[in-house]
């Protein structure tokens, strides 16, 4: 039997080890200061080698175990990263420079998802069926369906949530009897290998979670084309997610990608409730996250008032350091930082009104505000990733429907309307996974089903859409003889 590396998911942060980091390790810069926050081990292909044949040697040892007993080591989980909820968070303030109080908020939210979806693993049922309702058939059989674990599940999650986007991965393939190996990403490696310990801490076997960390530029490919996966779950880029969707083959796949999410504003809108549900969506966690309101379209008549109120409430966001738990933050690194500044001054060089913001330091972008920003312009199709929001100018619902429609991603999508008979229509209208009425536009809670369509990603997520997606459907057919009972003693 292969045993796992001995340099499996070791690290080193400010203070602490956990073992040594031996051979070749990856810095991890913290976007808040510059400083290094920890190194982490990187895999050799040998050691991946022999961290997937270990994973699929032991994951039949693991899905072999009672229900029960999984959902009770998992419910432990819980508890030893509710247990950790403030190192953690700390941990991710200056891994990936999110609030300290939302890096806590982040920790629980993943404890509560591992304790439902623990319960949860053992209400996943099959079906059964007699031969007799197809027809020309007899009733000389009974079919009997259950849900199987798929063996190998790659998780892949991204920097903006390496706790909860990594527990949503790792605990439906746990609890469903899967093994899973976890690529956490390069910003968000820390905490990915220390949630990794939460789970072996509370009596996973070492082999069965595991973490490997790398530059996904070295080892990615290696992960998922080992003939060991048995299936993908990943969160992040369309291009990423694209490339490997190619490079899968028959693997199942389960894939979260970018958006563009709209808010619609119609003229019967509440604009001052809309305008408080606008700006917390599109400007937490300085807009780094796929479901974050990226473009508003408002019809014309009250896009000036809604202007106002969101220039009014955007004016007194606080932004500096996350340690002092302010609304934006340093973005994940220069790039994107100047990145979202030069899509703003191409749109302010068209014709797009800059009402606030378009400025940084460093990784530190200013809340920005733009209005009349037009089809034109790449700001109106474009993720930034940033706390950047573009407003877009219609004259009625079917033009924002239409201009909702055209963008390649199909993620979410918001309208505000106090008519429910419109509102009801423009949803089915638009070409999206979720539309969220009257409220910004959001994933959760965690058992809401989370879908994207186009580029926005493939199959659902969500506590029981994840687990059914990380197993397959097995049937037994019984063939029964004709049989007389009077001849039964």
């Amino acid at each position: 039997m292969a045993s796992i590396p001995d340099l499996d998911g070791s690290y080193t942060l400010l203070g602490e080890s956990r073992g040594p980091v031996e051979g070749q390790t990856l810095e991890v810069i913290s976007p808040v200061d510059g400083s290094v926050v920890g190194r982490v081990h990187e895999f050799t292909p040998e050691e991946i080698e022999t961290a997937l044949t270990a994973a699929a040697e032991q994951q039949p040892v693991w899905a072999e175990q009672p229900l029960d007993a999984r959902a009770r080591i998992l419910a432990r989980a819980a508890d030893v990263l509710e247990s950790r909820a403030d190192e953690l968070a700390e941990l991710l303030v200056m891994e990936v420079a999110k609030a300290r109080k939302d890096s806590r908020d982040e920790v629980l939210r993943s404890a509560d998802f591992i304790r439902f979806t623990a319960e949860e693993g053992k209400r996943i049922v099959g079906d059964a069926q007699f031969s007799d309702a197809f027809p020309r058939q007899s009733r000389n059989k009974l079919s009997i369906s259950y849900r199987a674990p798929l063996g190998v599940v790659l998780a892949i999650p991204p920097y903006n949530y390496p706790i909860n986007l990594a527990v949503s991965k790792i605990v439906p393939a746990l609890v469903a009897g899967n093994a899973i190996v976890v690529k956490p990403p390069t910003q968000g490696s820390l905490a990915g290998t220390k949630l990794v310990d939460a789970f072996r801490e509370a009596g996973v076997p070492p082999a069965v979670v595991q973490a490997i960390t790398g530059r996904g530029s070295r080892i990615g490919d290696l992960l998922v084309l080992h003939p060991r996966v048995d299936m993908v779950s990943f969160t992040g880029s369309t291009e990423t997610g694209q490339s490997l969707a190619k490079k899968a083959a028959m693997i199942p796949l389960q894939l979260e990608l970018g958006g563009k999410d709209a808010a619609i504003v119609l003229s019967d809108a509440d604009l001052e409730a809309t305008a408080d549900d606008i700006v917390s969506g599109a400007f937490a966690y300085s807009g780094q996250r796929c479901t974050a309101v990226k473009r508003v379209l408002a019809v014309g008549d009250v896009a000036d008032e809604l202007v106002a109120l969101l220039a009014e409430r955007i004016g007194t966001l606080t932004v500096g350091d996350p340690r002092d738990d302010v609304a934006i933050t340093p973005l994940v690194d220069a790039a994107s930082a100047q990145g979202a500044v030069q899509m703003t001054e191409a749109a302010v060089a068209k014709g797009a009104r800059l009402v606030l913001g378009g400025t940084r330091e460093g990784n530190l972008v200013a809340p920005t505000l733009l209005d009349h920003v037009t089809p034109d312009m790449d700001i109106a199709w474009v993720e930034p990733f940033a706390p950047v929001l573009p407003i877009i100018r219609v004259a009625n619902a079917a033009e924002a429907v239409r201009l909702a429609n055209q963008s390649e991603y199909g993620l979410q999508a918001a309208i505000f309307s106090r008519d429910v008979d419109v509102a009801m229509h423009v949803a089915l209208a638009l070409d999206v996974g979720t539309v969220q009425i009257n409220g910004k536009t959001a994933r959760g809670p965690d058992h809401f089903p989370f879908i994207g369509t186009k580029s926005s990603g493939m199959g659902t997520q969500g506590v029981r859409y994840s687990i059914e997606a990380m197993t397959r459907v097995k049937g037994m057919v019984f063939n029964m003889r004709p049989l007389d009972l009077e001849t039964v003693s």
